[in-house]
C-alpha cells in the first residue's frame, strides 16, 4: 500500500483510488455509490473526504454514519497513512462533483463547470453551461446556444452549479 511520502500530489492520488477500491464495495452493499473520494491537507491536518449518494439522489447522516463506520474499520487494516487523518463521509452536496459519462448522461439538462486540463477554443479551459448528454468520449455543452464538446479525460474538475431556478425546480418535485 501506498504511504504518503515523497510526491505527495502522487502519493494522495493513490491512497484516493485504493479508498476508492475499499469504499466502494462497502457503499454497494447499503445500496449507495461513491461519487469521489479526495485527500487533502497533509501531516496531522490530512483529510480524506469520501462522497456517497444513492442512485437516485439523496442520502441520509445515518447512512453516511455507517459507510464511516465500516470503512474505517477497512482503513485501520490497510494502514494506508504513515500519520493521524480525519475521514469525513458525507453527500455530495447540491455542487455534485462529475466524473463518469454516466454522471454527464444522469445529470443532463442540469447546468455544469468543467475545467478543462489544457486551452480548448482559444485560451479559454473554464466552462460553463447545460449538459446535453455524452458524445464519443465527451461532454457535451450548450454555451449559450453554442454546443461544445468537452473531452473527459482532458477534463480537471467538473461540477453541477447551483441555480435559483433549479434549486426551485428540485424543490416542487
Amino acid at each position: 500500500m501506498v504511504k504518503v511520502e515523497g510526491n505527495a500530489i502522487m502519493a494522495r492520488a493513490g491512497i484516493a483510488h485504493q479508498v476508492e477500491d475499499l469504499a466502494r464495495p462497502i457503499a454497494e452493499r447499503m445500496g449507495l455509490e461513491v461519487v469521489d473520494v479526495q485527500v487533502t491537507g497533509g501531516g496531522n491536518t490530512t483529510i480524506l473526504r469520501v462522497l456517497v449518494d444513492r442512485p437516485d439522489g439523496g442520502i441520509t447522516v445515518d447512512e453516511c454514519a455507517r459507510v464511516s463506520e465500516s470503512l474505517s474499520r477497512q482503513l485501520d487494516l490497510y494502514d494506508l497513512f504513515a500519520h493521524r487523518y480525519t475521514l469525513e463521509v458525507s453527500s455530495p452536496g447540491l455542487d455534485r462533483p462529475l466524473r463518469t459519462e454516466a454522471d454527464f448522461r444522469r445529470f443532463a439538462g442540469r447546468r455544469a463547470e468543467i475545467v478543462m486540463t489544457a486551452a480548448i477554443e482559444g485560451p479559454q479551459r473554464r466552462f460553463r453551461g447545460r449538459i446535453l448528454g455524452v458524445v464519443a468520449a465527451s461532454a457535451v455543452l450548450d454555451i449559450d446556444g453554442r454546443q461544445l464538446h468537452l473531452p473527459l479525460e482532458q477534463m480537471a474538475s467538473a461540477k453541477l452549479t447551483v441555480e435559483l431556478e433549479d434549486l426551485r425546480a428540485d424543490l416542487q418535485r
